[in-house]
């Protein structure tokens, strides 16, 4: 077990593919070690692209905490106790790895002290798993507000559209302005054809963004999606999993050199 996981976050306006990676993130990285999957996105679609059914989300779990009136706890059990421990039981755990939805909160008032225990939470149980990959929304708010202090990377996806650059570079400088500390700030293209690579990497120069891959177009996924069969069984040979699995690799590799020049 590493002294400090690799963390991961994944970010992207609807419709570039954000999803998709992220479980393909999930699944190449659960080949080399434990995995914990958070989706921070509350559009959340996640859980169905890796399969997975889920109980309960964070939010709902937030609302009934709140809700709970003080004489309905147990005097030995404070309201950070038992959300702490709700916590831990609405985690979903798999054979290759653990999933936590965040969901929504849609009820008014100040989540600032539940909010601040659940980012205690996850720090603590992140350290138990060798890479934390978080598939956030794309503005970043929801990140900020509920998950960890700070991220090894953050991966911002975008299509291969001018639009899709432009919200990209959004997206980096957001990412520069909340409250969360990352080492290395990259792009992945995705959906992107032989006629449109060129002119993607004009625009990443233009726009100043660090494009390490690009994914090329896979009809595979549409159909998937629209079969309901959950990205994890996409074959390895598909080339949106063998061009993402390259550009893994080498994010694995530098995380592994960053790690033993830390000692470990």
């Amino acid at each position: 077990m590493r002294a400090r996981a690799t963390t991961i976050a994944i970010s992207g306006k609807g419709g570039t593919g954000k999803t998709m990676l992220s479980s393909l993130l999930v699944r190449y990285f659960s080949r080399y070690g434990s995995v914990f999957a958070i989706d921070a996105d509350p559009d959340s679609n996640l859980p169905e692209a890796l399969g997975v059914k889920i109980k309960k989300d964070v939010g709902a779990v937030r609302e009934d905490i709140l809700d709970i009136r003080a004489d309905k706890v147990s005097p030995s059990m404070t309201k950070k106790d038992l959300f702490e421990m709700e916590l831990l039981q609405i985690i979903e755990e798999g054979k290759a790895f653990d999933l936590l939805v965040m969901g929504r909160s849609e009820g008014a008032g100040c989540y600032c002290t539940i909010n601040h225990i659940l980012r205690e939470v996850i720090d603590t149980k992140s350290k138990n798993y060798d890479t934390v990959i978080i598939d956030c929304e794309a503005g970043l708010e929801h990140l900020s507000r509920r998950t960890t202090r700070g991220a090894d990377i953050m991966i911002v996806v975008t299509d291969a559209t001018k639009k899709g650059i432009l919200t990209a570079r959004r997206v980096k400088e957001l990412s520069l302005e909340v409250d969360i500390e990352f080492d290395r700030i990259v792009v992945i293209a995705n959906k992107v054809t032989p006629e449109t690579r060129h002119i993607m990497e004009e625009l990443g120069r233009e726009n100043g963004l660090d494009i390490i891959g690009y994914v090329p177009f896979d009809p595979l996924i549409s159909q998937y999606d629209a079969m309901g069969r959950s990205l994890l069984e996409l074959p390895e040979e598909a080339p949106s999993v063998s061009s993402a699995y390259e550009i893994f690799g080498r994010i694995r590799q530098e995380a592994e050199e960053k790690y033993r020049k830390r000692g470990g």
